[in-house]
């Protein structure tokens, strides 16, 4: 059988997604490699250890296990500060890989310390290496300047990536762009794969019925906000809008915020929280915001269909899976108009794009679907035919799937020495 290596030193699909360090990454890797493993390939998702008792190997879908990496202490560590340990993720990767009988097609990288884990292997065993980065650490110091906890050495790690990688892998129009303006990456060699939703997990309820089950009032303008609890998700922005629209537009809207480091919301968990919490008071809407907690993924579409709209403007976005998700249970979005959310979003079809920082534009986006909730219905139609149209994890799986047949036939065709290595050819 056909043998993939799926490489994400920080995100483990096994995490709970909705802390600091789990978000659309574990996501990502998750159904990429259920998908594969679905489609026939053999994948193993190598990822650290951040455990003591956690096991070298663990099953976790038909085909697909996951390896632990023992890279830097058994426990969690920011993904700020994991740099040094990647050496050994490294070599235990080349090592693993050494000691499999059948050896690997292909390794695929996700974030640039994996991708710079995996150049390791790539070198010492002539695996074509594909790269996924999820997020370029330029474009992050431009947004977030001296708060970027991440050290300098990304910038070189990330150029000396795109240009050793066979392929690289752009998420949406705004990443093959930054590929090319700001690390000179050869357009020829970047292919662009999208994220996806799951459509077994993500479809629309009766709104009556999802209120009904998250114990919402019936009547009354919802809003959704679901991700990570980060300051450059740009949470604060929402809660302004929520203020701008009750003293300009008297709109009384309530504002649901999903996620966190705990299932009950607080500020010794979430510190995140403490800081939204004051823009809300600071704002008059403080009772008008409720923060929820992180959820399992199992309730979240009951949230993205009770919502009259899902509203989510982060400074920047490399991809942005939680939109894609609103819009495949019918609920229209709102977004900012950066990253992959001006490729998912289409601005007045789907939902409305506005500038990241400007809580008056948002709110009046928002009064206008509160006033007319016939046309944010057709919005969130449109936006779930658009979903299924390019947005699935099978379609992501197949065009990865020619992603790896490249690059396998491109590496074998100039290296046949590597063939007799274990490099063997990925079929389309």
């Amino acid at each position: 059988m056909r043998k993939i290596a799926l490489i994400s030193e920080h995100a483990s699909p096994l995490a709970s997604v909705g802390s600091t360090d789990c978000g659309g990454q574990n996501i990502y890797v998750a159904h990429l490699a259920k998908q594969l493993g679905s489609r026939g390939y053999q994948v193993d998702v190598f990822t650290r250890r951040d455990k003591a008792l956690l096991p070298e190997v663990a099953a976790f879908a038909p085909n697909v296990r996951v390896i632990h990496v023992p890279a830097g202490p058994p426990v969690q560590v920011p993904k700020e500060q994991l740099l040094p340990y990647m050496a050994d993720f490294g070599d235990f990767l080349v090592n693993f890989i050494r000691r499999d009988p059948l050896g690997y097609d292909v390794l695929h990288a996700n974030f640039f310390m994996s991708g710079l884990a995996a150049l390791h292997a790539r070198h010492a065993l002539g695996i074509p290496l594909v790269m996924t980065f999820h997020a370029l650490g330029k474009v992050r110091r431009l947004h977030q300047g001296s708060t970027d906890g991440f050290p300098d050495e990304r910038f070189e790690i990330e150029d000396t990536l795109v240009r050793e990688s066979d392929c690289v892998v752009a998420e949406c129009p705004q990443d093959l762009e930054d590929l090319v303006n700001l690390y000179g990456a050869d357009p020829e060699r970047v292919q662009t794969v999208p994220c996806g939703f799951d459509a077994a997990e993500f479809s629309p309820v009766a709104r009556d019925v999802a209120r009904r089950a998250l114990g919402w009032p019936q009547d009354g303008f919802r809003v959704l906000q679901l991700g990570r609890l980060v300051p450059r998700k740009g949470i604060d922005n929402v809660i302004r809008a929520i203020g701008c629209l009750r003293r300009d537009a008297g709109v009384e809207a309530t504002l649901y915020v999903v996620g966190g480091n705990a299932e009950q919301p607080s500020v010794q968990a979430t510190p995140e929280i403490g800081r939204l919490q004051d823009v809300a008071e600071a704002e008059g809407v403080a009772d008008r915001v409720v923060f929820v907690g992180r959820r399992g993924r199992d309730t979240l579409r009951l949230f993205y269909s009770a919502a009259d709209v899902f509203v989510t403007t982060p400074w920047y976005e490399p991809f942005g899976i939680t939109p894609v998700e609103a819009m495949a249970c019918g609920a229209p979005v709102v977004g900012a108009d950066v990253g992959g959310i001006r490729s998912t979003v289409v601005d007045g079809v789907t939902g409305y794009l506005v500038p990241p920082h400007a809580p008056a534009a948002l709110a009046a986006r928002l009064a206008l679907l509160a006033a007319d909730p016939a046309h944010a219905s057709q919005l969130g139609e449109a936006g779930r035919m658009r979903a299924h149209a390019h947005f699935t994890w099978s379609g992501v799986a197949r065009q990865m799937e020619a992603v790896y047949a490249s690059v396998c036939a491109s590496v074998c065709a100039v290296a046949p020495v590597a063939v007799q290595a274990g490099v063997r050819r990925v079929a389309a």
